[in-house]
């Protein structure tokens, strides 16, 4: 039962990854926060790939083009998610913002069906309905559900959530299919060097972006190395302890216990954002939670 504590010290990890990006929008922007997660994450990846990769002598991975199409998909896809997620946690607020990534769950779930022919049970895609129903509740502007006007901010705010949960989505799926093409008979092995790989691609990729388009960004980005270095460890810990826990139990019980994340991303927004839930998003955050555990452990 190890894989418990690990799963839920990953969430913890991860919300705080997200709290400290979210704390580098102001100068760095959503794209330099987006960066500052591959960048900085990117040595300890390395580093945990190493001791991975030392640890599975017998790994023989192919990396032929059905590896690269989606593993490059994927990297964008999630670059472009992370990205989408920040402005959401700015503008509808961090709690919420994290609730709607679970959006990626009936989302990937869709994607997988009709793109990859992947088969869900009946409990899986009754789990999807709650969660899109707890989704749809908090995505509805509050303004609206007390008549009166809807403001462009937590509209927008709501529509880049949905935009970073398609985008989630779709990589989640992309990530799953790259492990399989690369090296089906070790997966963790195969987790952790996609994840290394489409790190190395997108900090790579957007530093390059940066430096022509946005150089004041990328400046803000070296100029908070301390907080954009605690981000990459955050979030480097967090994928080690997600992968960890994957390796000792399936992924359904550890999904669903990761939805600690939740009412930990709801207090961080509270005691370091200062950000209040209505009732109606505490039970909308409730019901979406549900759905995800119902999908995952059936």
């Amino acid at each position: 039962m190890l894989w418990i504590p690990i799963t839920i010290a990953a969430a913890a990890f991860q919300v705080a990854r997200n709290a400290l990006q979210r704390g580098l929008l102001g100068d760095a922007g959503p794209w330099g926060a987006t960066l500052v997660r591959f960048l900085f994450g990117l040595p300890f990846a390395l580093a945990i790939w190493v001791v991975v990769a030392l640890a599975t002598p017998a790994a023989r991975p192919a990396f032929g083009p059905d590896y690269w199409l989606p593993v490059a998909t994927g990297a964008l896809s999630q670059l472009l998610a992370s990205a989408a997620l920040l402005v959401a946690m700015r503008r509808a607020g961090f709690a919420i913002g994290t609730a709607l990534q679970q959006s990626s769950l009936p989302l990937s779930a869709i994607m997988g069906l009709v793109a990859f022919h992947d088969r869900l049970s009946g409990w899986a895609w009754f789990g999807v309905a709650i969660t899109t129903v707890g989704l749809a509740i908090l995505t509805w502007p509050q303004d609206a559900m007390k008549g009166g006007a809807v403001g462009p901010r937590p509209l927008s705010g709501a529509l880049f959530g949905l935009l970073s949960g398609v985008c989630f989505g779709f990589s989640l799926n992309a990530f799953r299919h790259a492990e399989l093409a690369l090296e089906p008979a070790h997966r963790l092995f195969a987790a952790i060097t996609s994840v290394t790989i489409a790190q190395a691609m997108q900090a790579g990729g957007l530093t390059a972006v940066l430096a022509f388009w946005r150089p004041a960004a990328l400046r803000a980005v070296v100029a908070s190395w301390r907080t954009s270095l605690g981000a990459g460890f955050c979030g480097a810990i967090a994928s080690l302890g997600w992968f960890t826990a994957l390796a000792y139990a399936p992924a359904g019980p550890v999904r669903a216990v990761g939805m600690v994340e939740m009412p930990m991303a709801a207090l961080a927004g509270r005691r370091v954002f200062q950000e209040r839930l209505t009732p109606w998003q505490l039970a909308a955050a409730g019901l979406t939670a549900l759905g995800v555990a119902l999908a995952a452990l059936s």
